[in-house]
């Protein structure tokens, strides 16, 4: 028979963590342990740089925090967590675009110490990046969305005019001056529509110089 080996230590934290450069980011890392917690109960973090096989530990628990003091995490890795309720989170400040990569969260608790090791990859991005597609996410809206309703309006209009206009044409019916008038509001509304679009062109291409 095999011999099988029960995990008495289990560890969850977040496969999949998003931030923004410059504000603070948490990973969370929980554990529930069968043995009671005492002082040789130890918290390990580390971190693997994407596309590489190195790893650096940055981050040290063992009754005490013992954050990392050298290397790109240095004065920016803070404790987040309480051992007494199963949280060995961590949190990082100032984060940049080079810490995105692979942060994996151990614990040992004697006599617990077999466990799985999970791993969160975290990203950071820049947050006026989201802002600017979102701010021309809102003006295609508030442009395109009325600019497709007054085309439609206008094409049914067009239609409606072209089949009176066969009709007119068969019976050998003449505009009176009224519709002659109707046609040139017809053409100003439509030269109205055009400077229209135009003006909002102009309000998106603003809207991007300025977010840079």
């Amino acid at each position: 028979q095999g011999v099988y080996t029960a995990l008495s230590l289990e560890i969850k934290a977040d496969a999949h963590v998003r931030g923004y450069v410059g504000e603070k980011i948490k990973l969370k890392c929980t554990f529930r342990s069968t043995s009671s917690i005492t002082d040789k109960l130890t918290i390990d973090w580390t971190y693997r740089p994407p596309s590489s096989s190195r790893t650096e530990s940055i981050f040290h628990y063992q009754s005490f925090q013992y954050p990392t003091t050298a290397g790109t995490f240095r004065d920016r890795i803070s404790w987040a967590g309480d051992v007494y309720r199963g949280d060995a989170s961590i949190s990082i400040s100032n984060p940049t675009l080079k810490d995105n990569g692979t942060f994996s969260c151990a614990v040992k608790n004697p006599p617990d110490v077999h466990h799985n090791i999970p791993v969160t990859e975290l990203t950071v991005t820049e947050r006026g990046f989201g802002i600017m597609l979102s701010s021309v996410a809102l003006l295609s809206v508030l442009v395109f969305v009325p600019s497709a309703v007054v085309v439609v309006l206008l094409l049914v209009r067009m239609g409606r005019k072209s089949a009176g206009l066969k009709k007119r044409n068969k019976s050998g019916y003449k505009k009176s001056s009224i519709e002659v008038s109707d046609d040139t509001d017809q053409e100003e509304a439509d030269d109205c529509m055009a400077r229209l679009c135009v003006r909002c062109a102009e309000c998106l291409d603003s809207d991007y110089e300025e977010t840079y």
